[in-house]
């Protein structure tokens, strides 16, 4: 049972401004609503904090994960933290609380409650929908090789259109070079892009956030790069006019320019590596980047008899705005069992990835009742309700208690989300 530090003594949560990318996964997961951003940071309000650690697994970044031992009456301040451009220096406790606090940590008592926590205070029961955990087999991944400080430069050596030119979805691939400096990854993480300039603020841009639509070894076997599928935002998600700064930067790069970026990022949403793996794999738009990456590593070792099956749910307004269509229609039928969900399609009825999931029930139901198979979805944050009751209906349809069945895909990083 939880119990708190001695009452002058606060483990104050900090975010790591340096590190962080302004994802807002954090304050999406906080039970208790403790995270909360300006333009500048995100931030844990210490009086409301209550260490419950809810959004530490979810941050791709690892810059959640910072405590301090503080006088309470010396915590940051919310406002404080929102000034900061990277974590002040640990401050020296008072000999007696320091005492006190070192005492209570010999005798066995868990410093993890932060302030306001009461006596035997248990944390909040807080679910997520998907795994903070990767497959068992997921290979290690690299995570924060560089930073805002420190970033990485990478030469661009491929910009190409990928959706259709007289769409207004103009969405590119961009392959970028990393020359002889290592930058390993694996398929399912991400990296950040640091725009040039600086926003109405004046502050340079903050890093923005970008899956990875090539596999491990490179966009081109063999060839120290990678590659990411990116949207140029004209708008924003209610139709109002919005100017992306990060995607029409990106969209916008020639052959041999150069752009700064930090990561890689992701230690969950990986893929397995033991050998027959099934991957159920659930996506729109640009959320299709990271089923690519996956999808090319299994057709590189196509020939090996190591792959298990893979089943695609990829959902768009029309097959001209559904990126990489001409490509995926030449991928191999045995090889890859494709579904599209077309909502826009004219002389179609309108369709989405979860009607196409209760389509094809029964072949979904037999691959959730196989221990090899995992599930990934990416695409926007409203997606994850329509999945999550379609595979729920699926589900009951073959008599299985999906409330039991989701607990084990969780538990055993079988089941994970990228949504934003």
């Amino acid at each position: 049972m939880n119990a708190p530090l001695p009452v002058e003594v606060l483990k104050q949560h900090l975010i790591d401004p340096e590190i962080c990318i302004r994802c807002n996964t954090c304050e999406e997961t906080c039970p208790v609503d403790a995270i909360t951003h300006d333009a500048n940071n995100y931030v844990v309000d210490p009086d409301i904090c209550n260490g419950c650690m809810a959004c530490v697994p979810p941050c791709p970044t690892g810059s959640i994960d910072n405590w301090r031992l503080m006088l309470r009456n010396e915590a940051y301040s919310v406002q404080e933290q929102f000034g900061w451009e990277e974590l002040p220096k640990e401050k020296a406790l008072p000999q007696e609380a320091a005492d006190d606090a070192a005492a209570d940590d010999a005798t066995g008592v868990d410093s993890g409650v932060a302030t306001g926590a009461a006596p035997n205070a248990v944390s909040p029961a807080f679910s997520l929908p998907g795994a903070s955990v990767p497959p068992w087999s997921a290979a290690h991944p690299y995570v924060n090789l560089y930073t805002h400080k420190a970033p990485m430069t990478a030469t661009v050596v491929g910009n190409y259109r990928v959706t259709g030119a007289d769409t207004e979805s103009d969405i590119h691939h961009i392959v970028l070079d990393f020359g002889e400096l290592p930058f390993p990854v694996l398929e399912g993480q991400s990296i950040g892009i640091l725009p040039p300039g600086v926003d109405a603020q004046g502050r340079p841009h903050h890093a923005r956030q970008y899956s990875l639509a090539s596999p491990r070894d490179g966009e081109r076997a063999g060839y120290n790069n990678l590659s990411l599928t990116v949207k140029r935002v004209t708008e924003d998600h209610g139709g109002a006019a919005a100017h992306g700064v990060c995607s029409n930067y990106l969209c916008d790069l020639a052959k041999n320019d150069t752009v700064q970026v930090i990561g890689p990022f992701g230690h969950t949403f990986l893929m397995p590596n033991h050998p027959r793996a099934n991957l159920i794999m659930i996506c729109t738009g640009t959320g299709s980047a990271p089923m690519r990456a996956m999808t090319e590593r299994y057709r590189r070792r196509i020939d090996t008899g190591d792959n298990g099956r893979l089943m695609l749910f990829f959902g768009a307004r029309t097959e001209r705005e559904l990126p990489y269509f001409g490509p995926l229609m030449k991928l191999p039928r045995d090889f890859i069992d494709i579904n599209l969900a077309l909502s826009r399609e004219p002389g179609q009825p309108k369709r989405y990835v979860q009607d196409l999931i209760r389509e094809r029930a029964a072949q979904v139901c037999e691959l959730l009742g196989d221990r090899n198979t995992c599930i990934y979805v990416c695409g926007l944050k409203g997606m994850e309700v329509g999945v999550l009751d379609a595979l729920r209906e699926v589900t009951m349809q073959s008599g299985q208690d999906w409330s039991i069945l989701h607990d084990v895909l969780r538990r055993e990083g079988r089941l994970h989300f990228e949504t934003y």
